[in-house]
C-alpha cells in the first residue's frame, strides 16, 4: 500500500424501497456470518467503504450520517476503530487512518466530493484483505449502487476474506439487477450479507448498520446490550443470529 499523503493523512488504495422480505433475507445472511475474531485490546476494527462516483452524490450526506451513528450506537459497548475507504473518478481510491471519533470521520467525509468515474470495488476488496493480514478486521461495510467490473476477481477476493474471518455487509442503493447479483455473491462468499436501501429505508437500514458495528465490536453480547436500550436493529439481528454465536 502507498504511503499516506502528507497533507490529508489519507492513503491511496491499490427511488426503490427495500421490502421487509429483503431485510429478512439480509438478516438471514448475517446469521450465517462467522463470529468476530477478538483483538487482545478489546477493540473492534471495521472498514467502511463507499462508492463516491457521481451517481452517489444525492445520498452522500445520508451515508455520512449513517457512518457517524455507528459510534453513537457502540458507545458504552466497546471500542470501535473505523477506517473510511472511498473511490471516485477513474483512478482515485483512498483510505483514511483508523479513527475512533465520529467527528473525525465526519470531517473526512465532508472534504470528499463525488466525481464521475467507474467502480473500483476490486481495489476496495484488495485493500480490506491487505488490512486483515496486518491485523484482524472484524467486519467490512460497502455502500454502492452499481458494478462495472468483471465479477470473477471480486468473487475470488470475497472468498479470501471469508478465510480471513472478515464478512462484507453490502448496502445497495437502487434496484439494478446486475449489481444485486454481484453484491449478493460477494456477501455469500465472504460470509456477510446484502440488502438494498434508499431514503425511504434509511432509518431501518441505519439501525441494521449500527447493529453490524456493534457485532464487530463485541459479537452477540454487544448486540444484547443494544437490545436492552430497545434498539430495533439489534433486536432483528439477535433474532437472526443462531444461539451458537
Amino acid at each position: 500500500m502507498n504511503k499516506p499523503d502528507q497533507k490529508t493523512g489519507k492513503t491511496p488504495v491499490t427511488q426503490d424501497t427495500a421490502t421487509q422480505d429483503e431485510v429478512d433475507q439480509f438478516l438471514s445472511r448475517v446469521r450465517e456470518s462467522p463470529p468476530p475474531v477478538p483483538r487482545g485490546d478489546g477493540r473492534g476494527r471495521l472498514i467502511f467503504a463507499i462508492d463516491a462516483t457521481a451517481s452517489r452524490q444525492p445520498t452522500w450526506d445520508q451515508a455520512a450520517q449513517l457512518q457517524a451513528d455507528m459510534f453513537t450506537q457502540t458507545r458504552g459497548i466497546g471500542a470501535l476503530d473505523v477506517q473510511l475507504v472511498y473511490y471516485r473518478g477513474y483512478h482515485e481510491c483512498r483510505a483514511s487512518p483508523f479513527v475512533n471519533s465520529s467527528a473525525t470521520l465526519l470531517r473526512l467525509m465532508q472534504k470528499i466530493r463525488c466525481e464521475a468515474g467507474t467502480t473500483q470495488i476490486t481495489r476496495v476488496l484488495e485493500h480490506i484483505s491487505a488490512e486483515c493480514r496486518r491485523q484482524p478486521v472484524q467486519a467490512a461495510v460497502f455502500i454502492g449502487d452499481c458494478v462495472e467490473e468483471a465479477p470473477d476477481r471480486l468473487y475470488e477476493l470475497a472468498g479470501r476474506l471469508r478465510l480471513l474471518n472478515t464478512p462484507v455487509f453490502l448496502f445497495q442503493e437502487g434496484r439494478r439487477r446486475d449489481a444485486a447479483t454481484v453484491f449478493g455473491e460477494i456477501a455469500r462468499l465472504s460470509g456477510g450479507a446484502h440488502c438494498r436501501f434508499d431514503a425511504g429505508a434509511a432509518r431501518q437500514l441505519g439501525e441494521l448498520l449500527n447493529a453490524v458495528a456493534a457485532y464487530a465490536t463485541g459479537g452477540r453480547e454487544a448486540l444484547q446490550r443494544l437490545l436492552n436500550d430497545d434498539h430495533a436493529g439489534a433486536r432483528q439481528l439477535l433474532r437472526a443470529l443462531p444461539d451458537s454465536l
